[in-house]
């Protein structure tokens, strides 16, 4: 097979760099997991792109991504948030993000990192995947849908199990590069 990127990344250059240099990369560290926890939650209905081309809004408007920062956002925060045209103005998805800043820090306090939480869902190292096409992605898998389950046990909100597939995805626990994507972890 010729090498050829995942076919959903050819949209714009600022998917394909996304794609080569960030999905699928294992992350370990806890700010990044925020920052997706908070971008794939925003999500939520849209495109990627949409989200993608709104990130350094988002990094603006969230504190650079800093759970002890927005976990102390006020609900007055929260209305100013609400009319900023940089991210995604929808009061459940912003007061969702404070929300988890909150279910993050406690997971931290549990577990001494969220990196330590999180890939315990992979057993410690990345699901490899490698599918013909697209088509051979799934949604969600058993690995999500504990995941999904347990933070929704621990107050998060906006991580159903196709969430956090596609966040697992996006932090490297999962990589589903297509079979000869020259970005594939091999």
């Amino acid at each position: 097979m010729a090498d050829k990127r995942c076919p959903w990344c050819l949209g714009s250059p600022e998917y394909i760099a996304y794609h080569d240099r960030e999905w699928g990369r294992p992350v370990h560290d806890d700010r990044v997991f925020f920052e997706f926890l908070i971008l794939e939650g925003a999500q939520a209905g849209l495109s990627w792109s949409t989200i993608l081309a709104k990130r350094e809004n988002y990094r603006k408007a969230f504190a650079g991504f800093d759970p002890v920062k927005v976990a102390r956002f006020t609900p007055d925060k929260v209305k100013k948030l609400l009319l900023d045209p940089g991210i995604v103005r929808n009061r459940l998805k912003v007061a969702g993000a404070v929300k988890n800043a909150k279910a993050f820090l406690a997971v931290q306090k549990e577990f001494g990192s969220f990196d330590a939480y999180v890939w315990r869902f992979v057993g410690g190292k990345p699901k490899v995947n490698r599918p013909r096409s697209t088509k051979g992605v799934p949604a969600t898998t058993p690995e999500s849908d504990a995941l999904s389950k347990d933070l929704k046990k621990r107050g998060f909100t906006f991580v159903g199990s196709t969430i956090m597939y596609a966040f697992m995805q996006a932090t490297g626990l999962v990589d589903d590069h297509i079979a000869g994507c020259p970005a594939a972890n091999n």
